[in-house]
């Protein structure tokens, strides 16, 4: 690649990801299928078809969105797991990256709340698939440990998915708190203890293959 062809890559790059972080911004207060395209290249200072080199129209902007958003989560969650068997520790130390990982992306979690059941099919599905992998990768997590002996593929999928359902739940909590009241805060993790405290007791007396 020439010195030019670089720097035109560059800046091509740089404007794609001016336009992801202007429609993030906007999307705090409004859904995606009520964002315009003009309004996203009026806030970076590019003529809208300046738009159409980098996505196709704005479903595809709000499908790159949830890469941004969820593409990392999957160290997050393989780090969750390295813990191995059930325990308070490993439940504390799943809550605390979970916590972390909200204060870290609190923009990119309000958008996947917002649009995980919103009006625009393409991003619905992307996210419905970025949680599918996250529930076969808990899986695959959960499958050596001794407690699940015994334990199907498809039952340990289910499993799998109320941890990633909580994990979501949990997310959403800790984004909607006020963030200058702590207690509020230390009961959204309590719950969250809890319940995982509760998931794992019936794991611990689930027999694989009962209905």
């Amino acid at each position: 690649m020439s010195h030019t062809s670089g720097i035109r890559q560059a800046q091509k790059e740089q404007t794609r990801q001016a336009l992801l972080d202007a429609g993030l911004r906007l999307l705090d207060r409004q859904s995606l299928s009520s964002l315009g395209l003009r309004e996203v290249t009026r806030a970076v200072g590019v003529a809208p078809a300046a738009f159409y080199r980098h996505f196709p129209d704005m479903a595809a902007l709000g499908v790159a969105l949830v890469g941004e958003a969820l593409g990392s989560l999957h160290t997050v969650i393989r780090d969750a797991m390295a813990g191995g068997q059930d325990s308070d520790e490993l439940i504390d130390r799943t809550v605390a990256i979970t916590a972390a990982y909200v204060d870290d992306h609190r923009a990119h979690i309000r958008f996947i709340a917002r649009e995980r059941y919103g009006g625009v099919r393409a991003v619905r599905t992307a996210i419905a698939t970025e949680l599918a992998r996250f529930t076969d990768e808990v899986a695959a997590g959960l499958a050596p440990q001794p407690a699940s002996a015994g334990w199907s593929p498809a039952d340990l999928r289910v499993l799998a998915g109320l941890y990633v359902d909580h994990m979501v739940m949990t997310a959403a909590a800790i984004m909607e708190a006020p963030e200058d009241d702590p207690a509020v805060r230390r009961e959204i993790t309590r719950a969250a203890r809890l319940r995982m405290q509760i998931i794992s007791l019936g794991r611990s007396h689930w027999a694989s293959g009962r209905s």
